[in-house]
Parts: structure tokens; C-alpha cells; sequence
């Protein structure tokens, strides 16, 4: 059977399954929810096993660790997966809603109310943890999904799907509501990507190359989730010690999560401070590529220290894995000028204790994220109280930053009339 023929009663399975889960009110929903989580709690065990299987595959292949950490599932992450549906749970439903209301001037009554955007897909890389975040939200929005991991991930994901559907059909939920493809060829990817009629969102959640390939060759519409070549930008009035546990929890924390930074800009006045203490504490742990400026702030390098010169592509990469790049500037505004330019508009932060310059960071620093006197890595829906995210978005409409209930929530206008004709 080719890949036409195999996705699309999949595609007409998940419209019909999104039309009676549009009708269900919350109880229903979160009752369905709640089952779902105690099957994933209760087949742990099976998943942990399938996990298994996908790291000795990836490992086999030479995958990098940065990158193994993000497929590795265990016991906590299990818990942090059953955590995350029932802080969904315990969320207002966002279908319903009455965001707006008036009488136009004729008499007719308009109500501006959300309902659920439709059948959603999701390709991503790696992370089984999506798998589990991306269907409650779908779930709880009134919206079916579809749902494409990578084939790195491919035993993790059949194991929690398995484990999702039989404790939506236990809790009197729509098992077919979520659905994953799982075939691995690369022509399933074309094929939802082509899916007009069928599919009402795409969203893309890996590195640079799966955001281009969805991008460039979707015909439905499509949330960007962009990667994350995240700045910390030290200024002149930073405290030091602070600086320097920041930049650590921002790097080491999860080196292949997209909210981890990856170049340092250091204000000329704070390099001799700050470098010489960065060294040391990341000495053994990560590399820095730093330019001529920075080089000379580290002063004698600490052992065990890994140090390179920075090339002009550094300062444009995302490297996933335990490597800094590190630049001088000679102010604020280079610093600025520097994350526009090369930055992804994901998650840029300075520290400072000057406020002028922190509101002048906020002010023209575009990004989704901008934060102050704080590691990057808080650029999460767990952490913004969304319960979890589908991802996080770098685009300027209608969703940014990170994602939850109300990336998948559109509005229709409900108007109510006493015979009105329009002249």
C-alpha cells in the first residue's frame, strides 16, 4: 500500500473523531484526560522498554549525547509527562468563550466566540515528551491530531500512543482523535504537508532543516516553530556571580533544548570580571569559541578549559551540544545590533542592574522571548503555566512564543438578528 492510499482514511478518521469532540464539554474532555494519564502512568514499564530500544538504535548510529538527552525517557520524564496532562486538566477550557460582544447599530445582536481550530499535525524530532504534550492540548482545545515524530523516536512514540488510546477508550473519550504516523518514509511528511482539506494546522518543532523542508513545501497553513540561537548579553552593570550562574544553568542545564543560549555578548567593561569566572566554571563541562577580545579577559586558561577562536559561522549556529560562543562588544546598542541580526527570534536576555539599559533591551530586541536578569531556559509552556506547549512560535501572528491551548482555539461570530435585511 503507498503512502496515499495508507494516510488518507487516517486524515478522514481524524476530521469525523474532531467533529464529536467539538460537541464534548469539559467534564468529558478532562475525564477522558485523566484516563489517559493513569494508562501512560500504568504502562510505564512498556514504555520505558520501547525507550530503550530507540537509544541503542541512536546510539548505534553515533547520535550525539546532547541529542540522545533529549530522546531519553525515564522515570521522571514519565512522571513529568502524567504531571503535564493533568496541569491540562486542571486548566479552563478555552472553547466556549465569549471573547467579545455588541449590538451593531441595525440591531443585530454579534458574539465573538472561540471554537476549536480543527484537525492539527505535528512533526517532530527526537523528544517522546511532545508526543504526550502535543495530544492533551490538542485534546482539551476540541482538536484531533496527527501526530509524526521522528523515526529516531519511532518505538517510543507507538508505545505511548498505545497507552493513550486505551485510556481514552477506558475514560469514555475519542480514541481516533489522535493518531500517529508511523511508517518512517519521508513521503508520509509530503503527504500531510500537501493535505488541504484535511489537515487545518501544521506545526514543525525540530532543528533548521525539518522548519525549512515544512516551510518551504507545506500547502496548509503552518505555525513556524523556530530554532533557538539564544543571546545572554552581559552588560557593564551586571553583577558578576549572578552573570555567571545564570549563563551556566543557560548552557549545561539542556544543552539540546532550543531555549539553551548559545553566544555570550559580554560588555567590554564586564570582560575582565566575568570571562575569567566563566572560564573557570565551565572548564571540563563546555567549550567556548570566543574572539580575539574575549581570549584576552580569560587571562591564563583554567585546565581542562576547551578554547577555540570563533569563526563568522558561530556566531549563526545553533549548536545543540556543550559549546559557547563568546563575543566582546564594545556596548548596548552593538549588542542589540548583533542579536537582530544573527539571533532567531526566540528567547534573548540581558543582565543588568541598570534599568535604562534593561527597557531599552526590552524595547528593541525582537524576539518572542526577552528577558531580564534570567536564563533563557524558562522559554517553556510547563513554566509560562500553559501546562506544555505544541512548541514555540517565532512567527508574529496570530501564536508566540510558546504554545498552548490557545495556539489551537480560533474565533467564529455568532449573530443574532429579528428579521434584518441589509438595504
Amino acid at each position: 500500500m503507498d503512502t496515499q492510499e495508507s494516510l488518507l482514511p487516517v486524515f478522514e478518521s481524524l476530521r469525523r473523531a474532531q467533529e464529536r469532540l467539538a460537541l464534548q464539554n469539559r467534564l468529558q474532555k478532562d475525564a477522558a484526560l485523566r484516563a489517559a494519564a493513569e494508562a501512560v502512568d500504568r504502562r510505564r514499564a512498556g514504555i520505558l522498554a520501547a525507550n530503550g530500544k530507540d537509544l541503542e538504535k541512536a546510539r548505534l548510529s553515533g547520535m550525539k549525547e546532547a541529542l540522545i538527552d533529549r530522546l531519553l525517557l525515564n522515570e521522571r520524564r514519565i512522571d513529568g509527562m502524567v504531571e503535564g496532562i493533568e496541569a491540562i486538566i486542571r486548566l479552563e477550557d478555552p472553547i466556549g468563550r465569549v471573547r467579545a460582544g455588541w449590538t451593531a447599530p441595525n440591531g443585530l445582536g454579534i458574539q465573538q466566540v472561540t471554537v476549536p481550530l480543527g484537525v492539527a499535525a505535528i512533526i517532530y524530532e527526537s523528544r517522546p515528551n511532545v508526543t504526550a504534550d502535543a495530544f492533551a492540548l490538542a485534546y482539551k482545545a476540541g482538536c484531533s491530531i496527527l501526530l509524526r515524530g521522528s523515526s529516531a523516536a519511532l518505538e517510543s512514540n507507538r508505545a505511548l500512543l498505545g497507552a493513550i488510546r486505551e485510556g481514552l477508550a477506558l475514560g469514555n473519550g475519542i480514541p481516533e482523535a489522535v493518531a500517529l504516523a508511523d511508517s518512517g518514509r519521508r513521503e508520509e511528511v509530503d503527504q500531510i504537508l500537501g493535505a488541504r482539506g484535511w489537515i487545518d494546522l501544521v506545526l514543525p518543532r525540530g532543528g533548521r532543516d525539518l522548519i525549512r523542508r515544512v516551510v518551504e513545501n507545506a500547502r496548509v497553513p503552518v505555525i513556524e516553530t523556530g530554532e533557538g540561537n539564544c543571546h545572554i548579553y552581559v552588560d557593564r552593570d551586571a553583577d558578576t556571580a549572578k552573570a555567571v550562574d545564570i549563563v551556566e544553568n543557560a548552557k549545561l542545564r539542556k544543552p539540546g533544548a532550543c531555549n539553551a543560549v548559545e553566544t555570550i555578548l559580554v560588555h567590554r567593561d564586564a570582560a575582565g570580571d566575568f570571562m575569567p569566572l566563566l572560564a573557570e566554571r565551565l572548564a571540563g563541562k563546555a567549550e567556548l569559541r570566543c574572539d580575539d577580545p574575549s581570549l584576552k579577559a580569560i587571562g591564563p586558561p583554567p585546565a581542562g578549559l576547551a578554547l577555540k577562536n570563533a569563526a563568522e559561522e558561530d556566531w549563526s549556529t545553533e549548536f545543540l551540544d556543550y559549546i559557547l560562543a563568546v563575543k566582546t562588544v564594545d556596548s548596548l546598542d552593538e549588542a542589540i545590533a548583533h542579536i537582530n541580526r544573527y539571533g532567531t527570534r526566540h528567547s534573548e536576555a540581558i543582565l543588568t542592574n541598570n534599568l535604562k539599559a534593561a527597557e531599552e533591551f526590552r524595547r528593541r530586541v525582537d524576539a518572542a522571548c526577552v528577558y531580564v536578569n534570567a536564563s533563557t531556559r524558562f522559554t517553556d509552556g510547563g513554566e509560562f503555566g500553559f501546562g506544555a506547549e505544541l512548541g514555540i512560535s517565532t512567527q508574529k501572528f496570530h501564536a508566540r512564543g510558546p504554545m498552548g491551548l490557545e495556539a489551537l482555539t480560533t474565533i467564529k461570530y455568532l449573530i443574532s438578528g429579528s428579521g434584518q435585511v441589509r438595504p
